[in-house]
């Protein structure tokens, strides 16, 4: 079985964004840029798969212009064996990527698609989902464990009410959650082979695909600034406040 994983450059999570003082956006110049975290740990689910002997192949797509090789070679070096980058300089919203997705896993049939549950940029959860209505397969989100069954999957799922376990037949999209598992470290010599290992460029244009999209960021700004707090010397100062702010 192949399994084909889906991967985002965003800035490092470790990263204070900064809004652009037009509001046009988000400050990239000079920042930190890393795969997605959600994706990671989708990647080092599909590597724990095929260790064990389920899966014989792991091949990671990303979909942007020349910089995104980076996290590409990235995967590579995590364990993957092969690369595609999706080449488009346009900013494709989630319905656009479930597109690009779909044609490349109707090129690689793979028995399992593993994406990250949201992208920690735009906060969607929608790229899974829609990649499985135009594939026509089953999905299962937020999946915090993910058990194979020969030709089916058990996907523990995290809900609002707590734990939910379902049943899907394979091929299927699983996005995965945080409590998922921890992904490995990438080691030198592992940067070095990843250099050696195949990656793939085929435009958006190739795949048929249109980047036009009817969303559009007309303003970004950063959240207010949390008020102040105040020292209070006693009891009834602390009471007097809360009753003055209206919340006693």
């Amino acid at each position: 079985m192949k399994i084909l994983i889906g991967i985002k450059r965003v800035v490092d999570y470790n990263v204070r964004v900064r809004v652009l003082p037009d509001g046009s956006g988000v400050d990239l110049d000079g920042v930190k840029m890393s795969v997605n975290p959600f994706d990671e740990i989708a990647l080092e689910e599909a590597l724990r798969i095929r260790d064990a002997g389920k899966a014989e192949e792991v091949v990671v797509v990303s979909i942007g212009g020349d910089p995104v090789q980076q996290q590409l070679r990235t995967g590579l070096a995590m364990g993957a064996d092969r690369a595609i980058q999706v080449k488009t300089d346009a900013e494709l919203q989630p319905l656009g990527a479930a597109q690009a997705f779909l044609k490349i896993v109707e090129r690689e049939e793979p028995g399992l698609v593993i994406l990250g549950k949201q992208a920690i940029d735009d906060d969607n959860s929608q790229t899974g989902q829609m990649l499985a209505a135009l594939w026509g397969r089953p999905q299962a989100t937020f999946a915090s464990k993910l058990v194979l069954n020969g030709t089916s999957a058990r996907v523990t799922r995290e809900v609002d009410s707590g734990l939910e376990i379902v049943d899907v037949d394979l091929p299927a999209v699983i996005t995965v959650d945080l409590r998922l598992n921890e992904p490995r470290f990438v080691k030198l010599p592992d940067i070095m082979k990843a250099k050696r290992k195949p990656l793939d460029v085929v435009t958006l244009e190739e795949l048929g695909v249109d980047a036009g999209s009817n969303v559009s960021v007309t303003h970004c700004a950063p959240p207010p600034q949390r008020a102040k707090g105040i020292m209070v010397d006693d009891a009834a100062q602390l009471v007097q406040e809360l009753k003055n702010r209206g919340l006693l």
